[in-house]
């Protein structure tokens, strides 16, 4: 199933996995033990990167997956193979999910494969570092809160009829939400909103037994920042200035989307995890 909407975008976004060197790790650490069995999650930015990531980890516990992209088929089938490699089903899903008929396909395209939804994944995003915010173009400031917020509450909205108790919500918001980003500032907005909502939504839904979460990654080796604008300069020392020394990799956060998605997390909701090398940031 693929369905592709035009988009407006400056930079190289999206970014393809398979030119990036050195390859982000993906792999999945531990063998699965059968934590999502015959569950079946959306998982939104999936070709690659951290959903590249999540989307393994999930099949390896026993998820079948929709992988949901904007147009990388190539990493996007990369992603499916390792997800049937695992055992499960993967399906893809072409769109720009700023559209909210693109999102409503979404949903419908998983109901009619699978027959039902229990795990949902916010995880795609976009980002265009700018020095002074006076060089926000009005179209790029739309661009990125369409992409990272308004496609949320339309996901959300159209998943909400197939989610039932017992069912989980996580988002991706980030380590700059908390901390700032003086080159960020449409992206880090942008990820405050999506802890704002990922709170408020856990309220709204805690009593129908839907639990909403977050995840907010510190600095990640993926495509998104030397796709988006970063200088060569910075991607070489990208993450050196986490306590740890270094940049993270997808599979050192998928682990935080999975304890969030499975019952080991069955008394959180409205909650944060934070997988970024040691920043120490308020809750």
């Amino acid at each position: 199933m693929t369905e592709t909407v035009e988009m407006i975008h400056e930079d190289n976004l999206p970014g393809k996995e398979s030119t990036l060197q050195p390859k982000p790790e993906w792999q999945p650490r531990y063998p699965g033990s059968g934590r999502l069995a015959d569950k079946v999650a959306i998982v939104t930015g999936a070709d690659s990167g951290i959903g590249r990531a999540v989307a393994a980890l999930f099949a390896r516990e026993g998820a079948n997956v929709v992988i949901a992209y904007l147009c990388e088929h190539e990493d996007a089938e990369k992603t499916a193979e390792i997800i049937r490699k695992e055992g499960r089903q993967a399906l893809t899903f072409a769109g720009d999910l700023g559209d909210k008929v693109v999102c409503d396909a979404l949903v419908e395209g998983t109901v009619a494969e699978f027959g039902r939804i229990d795990i949902l994944v916010n995880n795609a995003g976009e980002q265009h570092p700018d020095e002074e915010i006076e060089a926000i173009t009005e179209e790029q400031l739309k661009r990125t809160f369409q992409t990272n917020i308004f496609a949320m509450f339309f996901l959300t909205q159209a998943a909400m009829p197939h989610l039932e108790a017992g069912a989980a919500i996580i988002n991706c918001t980030s380590v700059t939400m908390y901390k700032g980003s003086k080159e960020l500032l449409d992206y880090s907005s942008t990820k405050g909103a999506i802890t704002a909502f990922t709170r408020s939504l856990s309220e709204n839904l805690v009593g129908k037994g839907i639990r909403v979460n977050a995840v907010a990654p510190g600095p990640i080796w993926t495509p998104l920042n030397p796709s988006g604008g970063a200088s060569p300069e910075k991607i070489e020392h990208f993450g050196e200035n986490t306590p740890m020394g270094r940049a993270g990799q997808p599979n050192e956060v998928a682990p935080s989307f999975l304890f969030l998605a499975c019952e080991d997390s069955s008394y959180m909701s409205g909650q944060v995890l934070h997988p970024n090398g040691g920043i120490v940031v308020g809750s």
